[in-house]
């Protein structure tokens, strides 16, 4: 019979290195301030979107000067003084995870001033009336508030540098999302695949505290509140795959889209003033907004939340034109390369698919199709399936949709790789190229 190690010698030992303890103390210490950064990025944002809508509610006209006018100065801002903030931030995190940058590079992509910068001008892009989400956002600046604490830990702490940024990225998408397991998955599934690079119980812990900072401070609400679903029959499945199929194509488009216009490779003219006079490329961007918002009466402005909410609970009522709509915005708004994510925008954007299928095919209970669309459409942008099927997933009343989210999410990332490159992956090889030449 196999004898158990003693009590009180394992917990001699385990008491023994006081670095230890000191490098666990820092991590989950950083990682409290990381949730907390989040915490307050997401109240700044909400308020700068908020002012936005009070302006845009007394002057429908407004946003026609306001939105270029912004978008032209946040890229010159961050052109000028960050230019590490632009786009999403996951990007930048994933490119100071691979082995190629040195330590002393890092700080392109990812630093307390990073963090600061990325937050003031995110929120002023929601104040501009941008088609942008903070969920990316969160992750660089999370992961700059963990970074940070290597100047505290101990030598001989084993906790590396990589993963301090693992850790407070995925913190950064627990806390945006109030789902600290969206995190953990976020961290496994795209971050990084590398399998010596994933997380340690540490680094779990770490990452589910930063998420429990949101959930502590804001309650364990929803994203875009309770989606009740009916109970499922065999009268989803041709709706359900439809909406999967569609949601992949349309994500697929979306990510290439994407890709090809921010890798910026192309000899078409747009490219072309965008690489000449991007500022004045990007008033242009914000004048398309700006007009694509008043043509929706105010509905494409901001990360989607507003119609999103209105559209579930109304069950369904919504106009078939905001997915175009909302989609040619959204990629204006990333295109025009102010700091700024994609996930809140294509989750609302999935969802208005899957109402709009569920209008075609006459489906009766519309908020079913449009949890299976936010899942199928975010999958089919990130390539990350599990991450998308989770954090929909937080948002049911229930369990019975849960394997239909799931197969929802698979089936649309799988057509999605049919039509596009991974595109973080392709954004994060085009971060490398800001690295200092030898």
């Amino acid at each position: 019979m196999k004898a158990h190690p003693p009590f009180l010698s394992n917990l001699r030992n385990e008491m023994a290195d006081w670095r230890l303890w000191a490098g666990r103390t820092v991590v989950l210490a950083s990682a409290v301030l990381a949730g907390l950064a989040v915490v307050a990025f997401t109240w700044l944002t909400e308020h700068a979107l908020k002012l936005f809508f009070v302006f845009e509610k007394s002057y429908w006209w407004g946003p026609l000067l306001w939105t270029p006018v912004c978008t032209a100065a946040i890229v010159w801002a961050t052109r000028r003084y960050a230019p590490g903030a632009a786009g999403s931030g996951i990007p930048q995190v994933m490119a100071a995870l691979t082995s190629e940058v040195p330590a002393a590079s890092r700080g392109l992509f990812v630093s307390l001033r990073l963090s600061a910068a990325k937050m003031l001008l995110t929120a002023w892009g929601l104040l501009g009336g941008l088609s942008l989400g903070r969920e990316g956002p969160s992750v660089q600046i999370a992961a700059g508030v963990m970074y940070h604490a290597r100047r505290w830990l101990p030598s001989g702490s084993r906790v590396s540098e990589q993963g301090l940024l693992l850790a407070g990225g995925a913190a950064g998408i627990a806390a945006a999302f109030n789902t600290p397991l969206g995190g953990v998955m976020f961290a496994i599934e795209e971050l990084t695949r590398k399998p010596e690079q994933r997380s340690n119980g540490l680094l779990l812990a770490a990452i589910v505290l930063g998420g429990l900072m949101a959930v502590s401070i804001y309650g364990n609400a929803t994203y875009f509140g309770v989606i009740r679903v009916e109970n499922i029959s065999m009268a989803l499945l041709l709706p359900g795959l439809l909406v999967a199929v569609c949601s992949g194509l349309a994500g697929g488009l979306f990510s290439r889209l994407l890709a090809v216009s921010l890798a910026g490779g192309t000899p078409d003219w747009f490219s072309r003033f965008r690489q000449k006079a991007p500022v004045r490329f990007a008033a242009a961007c914000g004048l398309a907004v700006a007009v694509l918002g008043c043509v929706s009466h105010g509905d494409t402005y901001g990360g989607g939340y507003a119609h999103t909410r209105a559209m579930l609970e109304s069950g369904g009522e919504s106009s078939s034109l905001y997915a175009l709509l909302k989609f040619i915005a959204t990629w204006i708004t990333a295109w025009s390369g102010v700091p700024g994510g994609i996930f809140a925008p294509s989750l609302a954007i999935g969802g208005a698919l899957g109402n709009d299928i569920a209008q075609l095919t006459g489906y009766v209970n519309a908020p079913t199709l449009i949890a299976l669309g936010m899942a199928g459409f975010l999958a089919a942008v990130t390539h990350a399936p599990m991450t998308a099927f989770i954090i929909v997933m937080e948002m049911v009343d229930g369990h019975g949709l849960v394997l239909s989210l799931m197969a929802s999410a698979l089936v649309a990332s799988a057509v999605s790789r049919l039509v596009s490159v991974p595109l973080y992956a392709l954004l994060a090889d085009l971060q490398l190229l800001r690295l200092p030449k030898a």
